[in-house]
């Protein structure tokens, strides 16, 4: 049983240090042609964009959440906003009404059917040659339009992600939370430079209208139309560009609760659109995503069940062990601890997993030093790997349950957002130009 187990974890374990490695690689290959831009510029062309803004019970933060558009260094003739209560049950279609006499902004109502429903919505009012849409819950830095439509300059480029950051983490796990985003956009970069993007995130993801003219609108797709719509487009040859440099603040789950709902409904979304996207897999005609996208997010998924599982069953077996020897020789408190190098573990396991997580702490702090522009150590980091290390088994099993009862997950539970994060975050905006009243 034991040498089974040890030739898996090795076989997992060399996968995903390849992963990191390949990932690695790619970035020393290509830093140079990350672009950070830290001054302000400006386009020879701007091209209109419409951005929708879909919502559901955000009374609390709907107001910062256009705010924050509307002071876009955007030209205001070329940026217009479509704002969509999808059957709020709170105070939502009240503050939005406060916004429907600006000429660049367009409120609707409609009953409750899902956040895909209100962007196709929003889609069938859209007008303008690009199109994006941002959460409710997110803030833009000023620039990130901007920054965004420069990689349209190349007429194959079709859609654009954007950088999401934790704003002013509040706690340990809101730090844990900033760490991973941080590593996010390491990741998203290498994928771009690597054609093997597989998620154009809400936050402030643009488009060219025409991926919806050609390909149809957003599908409900397991409560993950972002991901769906990204599988969508690589199946179609559609290329997904990433620019680190546009900013999206967020408000992170303030609480273990809150983070739970949000990964199982990622996690379930992602096996889903990978159960209905199973004939990429492996198929040359779709390169990257084919063979190195999907199959590292399954492997991901698999090391961690695998991992959580030996741990259980190396703890088990330990109790059993230790009772065993309790129950021959008793129970003594007389002898002397000492210690010994003797009893440090030097399997060729314990330092497989020093390197799998001196990669991880690697892409970390280059994340981290692609939005600081310098590479710096914190706690951040620690609690990520210690928090995440012991949380991700438990939702990464809840999702593989509910996906194979086809159990959905909610977006909407996830709504109960950290309303002093977000008067933080709002604060932090308007310091820096980003958000025109708090």
């Amino acid at each position: 049983m034991a040498s089974i187990s040890n030739i898996i974890f090795f076989i997992l374990t060399f996968l995903c240090v390849y992963v990191q490695v390949f990932f690695l690689l790619t970035f020393f290959e290509k830093k140079k042609k990350i672009l950070i831009r830290k001054e302000s510029f400006e386009l020879d062309e701007y091209l209109g964009v419409t951005v929708i803004v879909p919502c559901y019970n955000e009374e609390k933060t709907i107001k910062g959440t256009i705010d924050s558009l509307l002071a876009l260094d955007y030209p205001e003739e070329k940026l217009k906003l479509i704002v969509i209560d999808d059957g709020s049950k709170d105070n939502t279609w009240t503050v939005i009404k406060e916004f429907e006499k600006h000429p660049n902004i367009k409120v609707f109502r409609k009953n409750n059917g899902g956040k895909y429903t209100a962007l196709n919505m929003g889609l069938l009012h859209t007008d303008t040659p690009f199109v994006g849409c941002l959460d409710a819950d997110s803030f833009v830095d000023s620039q990130a339009l901007k920054r965004i439509m420069t990689y349209f300059e190349d007429k194959d480029t079709m859609a654009v992600a954007p950088s999401i950051i934790v704003d002013n983490p509040r706690n340990i796990l809101q730090g844990a939370q900033k760490a991973e985003y941080e590593m996010a956009v390491y990741n998203k970069k290498m994928l771009a430079f690597l054609g093997g993007i597989h998620v154009t995130p809400g936050p402030f993801s643009i488009f060219r209208k025409k991926v919806f003219e050609d390909l149809g609108p957003y599908r409900h797709a397991h409560n993950t139309e972002d991901q769906e719509i990204a599988l969508r487009m690589q199946k179609n040859h559609y290329k997904i560009e990433h620019c680190p440099d546009a900013y999206v603040y967020t408000v992170a789950p303030n609480s273990v609760k809150k983070l739970y709902r949000q990964r199982v409904r990622w996690i379930y979304g992602f096996i889903r659109n990978a159960i209905d996207y199973r004939r990429l897999l492996f198929n040359k005609k779709y390169g990257t995503i084919a063979f190195f996208t999907l199959p590292s997010g399954l492997i991901s998924v698999a090391s961690a069940i695998f991992l959580f599982w030996m741990f259980l069953y190396n703890f088990i077996s330990f109790l059993i062990h230790k009772i065993s020897q309790i129950k021959i020789v008793g129970l003594s408190f007389t002898n002397n601890f000492s210690f010994d190098w003797f009893f440090f573990d030097t399997k060729t396991i314990f330092f497989v997993s020093i390197i799998l997580y001196t990669s991880v702490i690697a892409s970390l702090l280059i994340g981290r030093s692609m939005i600081e522009g310098k590479i710096r150590f914190s706690f951040d980091i620690l609690y990520f790997v210690i928090i995440y290390s012991a949380l991700a088994p438990f939702w990464i099993l809840k999702a593989i349950y509910n996906a194979i009862r086809s159990k959905q997950s909610s977006w909407t539970l996830e709504r109960d957002v950290d309303l002093i994060g977000l008067a933080s975050c709002k604060v932090e905006l308007a310091k820096k130009g980003n958000a025109t009243t708090i």
